[in-house]
């Protein structure tokens, strides 16, 4: 082949591949597949913190709740909660998280907030479940035994207050979240929710009570 044929031939391979369309679909999508990835995962994330923060507070709720309603019956005297109902309670909000792993990941506090005799606020009992050693961000068992000094539980608009003869079953739930996919969008973080109910019915209120069977203590 000459020269000029050569060049000839070139020149026209040069001007069909310049008309040629045939991988342009393929090198957009390459280009665009790590964007796409990107965002798709990104978005993967945010719904699993979403999630996380719902479920936790669910939790919450769930847990002061049952504790709320909690009770053993006593003839001719107000209903009683016992140290295995508190177990119970606690256990439960474990068995809710679910995959969160909420025992080996998290910590629960359930405190009973009542009114003290000098009618301050009080934290007359306190249990805990979970691995993570989390404490009550109020107060440990017994604050505001005497006095008025402790306000209540809870910050600013969300303080809650018993009131006399009455008792409010407070939770609180830590959970150490960890990001699934990127870790700099959304770091670690210890996801925190609360929730207060008024105890449903009359309670005796003189002690959490352990009748026989005596059930462990989910002691803080």
């Amino acid at each position: 082949m000459s020269v000029t044929r050569l060049a000839s031939w070139v020149t026209r391979e040069f001007r069909t591949l310049a008309g040629a369309r045939d991988g342009v679909a393929l090198i957009e999508f390459a280009y665009s597949l790590p964007i796409m990835v990107t965002l798709g995962l990104g978005g993967l994330e945010l719904v699993n913190y979403t999630t996380a923060h719902l479920r936790v507070n669910q939790i919450a709720i769930s847990l002061a709740d049952n504790a709320s309603r909690a009770k053993q019956e006593v003839v001719g005297s107000n209903p009683r909660f016992r140290e295995l109902d508190a177990n119970e309670s606690i256990r439960a909000a474990q068995l809710q998280g679910g995959n969160l792993n909420l025992k080996a990941n998290g910590r629960v506090v359930l405190s009973s907030l009542e009114v003290n005799g000098d009618g301050g606020q009080w934290i007359h009992w306190q249990r805990c479940g979970g691995d993570k050693s989390y404490p009550s961000r109020y107060g440990a068992e017994g604050e505001g035994e005497t006095g008025t000094s402790f306000a209540g539980m809870g910050a600013g608009t969300r303080m809650v207050q018993a009131e006399p003869r009455f008792a409010i079953m407070y939770a609180e739930v830590f959970y150490d979240y960890q990001p699934v996919v990127f870790r700099g969008l959304i770091p670690e973080q210890t996801i925190y929710k609360t929730a207060a109910m008024y105890v449903r019915d009359d309670r005796d209120l003189t002690n959490i009570f352990n009748p026989d069977p005596a059930a462990t203590k989910s002691a803080c």
